[in-house]
């Protein structure tokens, strides 16, 4: 009898003790880590890039191009690295590709530009028009473009397509398979779950909610989604061909003409791409490398001069924080990501923190005009709406704003951008999606099956409301009102702001999505153009003759930035990653995921939203 507690206490000794060396072991890990990074940093010749005099800048992209990234511990991501576990999405910001472009254009040492996009993953149409610009500038300077790679999936071609000249390896691939939106349906599994939905909107075309639904796409939504996805496609095919100089027939939509083509060339995709003048040269690796050696010169490892994006980048950026400009002032706040309630980091829009910006930049005097920089499907209602008291503020003390919108501008992303004194665009921004909705779940008949059951008494008919219990009718029609109070003060702050007749605006709301062009041509948008665009504007509407661009974002302590260039530092010293293809299971699993992902996340306080969840494309 007096055994087992004894054995009990030497277990649990042996427990604390395991516990206790593992925690040394972390905490010695750590330190020999930094203390190796402080050595790097300490006997590295200043930390410097060295780029030969002849050379060619690799613009090898690696993640999702972004307009703002997520923020990520610096010793996260450094032991991500250190432990090749890379994050699963990488991400690159847009106007760092712009930059390394924009400066290499100048750049005497830099005598080609080569585009390696094999890493390159989600983009979307409207950034890759703003890169594509950018390679066009370069192109003045009378330096060479070329894109070369194994394999080209639709967003790689889209750029490769500037390149001056196009090689594919003899055995690679590529695949242009158009634009279309498809999502996971999960009425019958709920039902089959025994899970109660409960679901309010307004909007004909307001489909976020149909995934828990239904068990296919509605009619309406159909009609919809195949509008502008035909837009886009329509200016993507546009723009390639333009590139290449071949008509848009060229574009094989249907697999009967694609299987014709590959019969022709016994199934050879290259080979195809070759004939159909996807591409101008079938090249090896090795005869690419010897080619571009020919163009640039060879170096110590016998492959061709380069710089890597990366390496680029951190030869070319300020090594020590830029001062803030002292004059005239037009401020940038970049909101991108889902619109949450509360403060939220970098890479998703906060209602408080967004405000707390746009306060700044009101509260700042030498701050005469500000741009919105907008990339989002929109999110929380209330957020929103706080974003948009601010930007009221704004205008009230006499700075004028202009929104300028990214890839996504739509729902609560249009919501923001609705106040603005101008509203410019991209053609192929995903705009509009005016609507609301609400929803939520309930699991008493779940429970119910498992032996659980809610019962109790309360002084008031809304007593006990929550997502054990049934909900009642007038609670539904409550909930009901405040879906159609808050459509209809969606439609009045663009009624008011646009200038537009109400009756006008509901007809081309109803959740209904647009592109930037058709969002034009409707009156949702006053002009089509880039960030830059919008800047000027902005000044223009301020008066300013001389300014400077003042980005208004979330500071960086001291002790970030240090960590973060010596970590980035380090990393240098790590072995190259691999590029590792997912697997089919595992991407349905990213996708189910992301797709809970994408409705779990959503915070508003009352349960309103203004989200465009088939704004993404598949």
């Amino acid at each position: 009898m007096n055994e087992h507690p004894s054995a009990i206490k030497r277990i649990t000794t042996s427990l604390f003790q395991l516990i206790n060396v593992s925690r040394k072991i972390i905490i010695n890990l750590v330190f020999f880590i930094v203390l190796f990074l402080f050595f790097i940093a300490l006997t590295s010749d200043s930390d410097e890039v060295v780029i030969p005099k002849k050379s060619a800048l690799v613009l090898n992209i690696k993640g999702d191009i972004v307009e703002q990234k997520h923020e990520i511990d610096p010793m996260d991501a450094f032991l991500n690295e250190a432990l090749d576990q890379p994050t699963d999405k990488p991400e690159v910001l847009l106007t760092d590709i712009i930059d390394v472009i924009e400066t290499a254009k100048t750049d005497v040492r830099i005598e080609v530009l080569v585009l390696q996009l094999q890493g390159m993953r989600s983009a979307g149409l409207t950034k890759l028009r703003n890169i594509a610009q950018s390679i066009e500038n370069f192109k003045l300077s009378g330096k060479k473009v070329i894109a070369y790679g194994d394999q080209f999936n639709q967003d790689q071609y889209y750029l490769a397509s500037y390149a001056d000249e196009i090689w594919l390896n003899p055995n690679g691939w590529m695949m242009l398979d158009g634009y279309g939106r498809y999502q996971l349906y999960f009425k019958s599994a709920l039902e089959k779950l025994s899970i109660s939905q409960h679901i309010f909107r307004v909007g004909t075309y307001k489909s976020a909610v149909e995934p828990f639904m239904r068990n296919n796409m509605s009619p309406a939504a159909k009609e919809a989604n195949k509008q502008w996805l035909s837009d886009l496609w329509t200016q993507y095919k546009q723009d390639v061909a333009q590139q290449r100089e071949f008509g848009v027939d060229n574009f094989d939509e249907s697999t009967e003409a694609l299987i014709d083509k590959l019969e022709r060339v016994d199934g050879k995709i290259a080979q195809y791409a070759l004939t159909n003048h996807w591409v101008d040269q079938l090249k090896t690796r090795e005869e690419i490398n010897n080619e571009m050696i020919s163009l640039v010169g060879k170096d110590n490892h016998n492959s061709f001069n380069k710089v890597n994006f990366k390496d680029y980048l951190l030869a070319t950026s300020p090594k020590f924080p830029i001062v803030p400009p002292q004059g005239d002032q037009v401020a940038v706040i970049v909101a991108k990501g889902t619109i949450l309630n509360g403060t939220q980091k970098p890479g998703s829009i906060g209602g408080d923190s967004t405000a707390r910006f746009l306060r700044k930049a009101r509260l700042n005097k030498n701050v005469k005009a500000v741009v919105l920089r907008v990339d989002s499907p929109g999110g929380s209602a209330y957020a929103s709406d706080i974003i948009r008291q601010e930007i009221e503020l704004i205008k009230a003390a006499g700075k004028p704003v202009v929104a300028s919108m990214g890839t996504y501008a739509a729902s609560g992303g249009y919501w923001i951008s609705a106040p603005a004194d101008k509203i410019i665009a991209s053609s192929t921004t995903i705009t509009g999606s005016i609507g609301i909705f609400g929803f939520f779940m309930t699991f008493e008949n779940s429970l119910s099956k498992l032996g659980i059951n809610t019962d109790g008494v309360g002084t008031t008919d809304l007593a006990g409301f929550g997502v054990t219990r049934p909900l009642n009718e007038g609670m539904a029609t409550i909930l009901q009102l405040g879906i159609e109070r808050g459509y209809q003060d969606f439609i009045e702050l663009v009624s008011k702001n646009r200038n537009m007749p109400i009756e006008e605006v509901d007809a081309i709301a109803q959740g209904r999505v647009w592109t930037g062009q058709r969002a034009k041509e409707l009156g949702l948008v006053d002009d089509l153009g880039n960030l830059q665009d919008a800047i000027d504007t902005a000044a223009n509407l301020a008066k300013l003759e001389k300014f400077e661009t003042l980005l208004i974002e979330k500071e960086r302590s001291t002790q970030d930035i240090f960590f973060q260039n010596l970590f980035g530092q380090a990393v240098k010293y790590m072995p190259n990653e691999q590029h590792q293809s997912i697997g089919v299971f595992d991407s349905f699993l990213i996708k189910l995921k992301n797709e809970y992902k994408s409705i779990n996340q959503l915070n508003d306080p009352q349960g309103i939203y203004s989200f465009c969840l088939a704004c993404e494309i598949n």
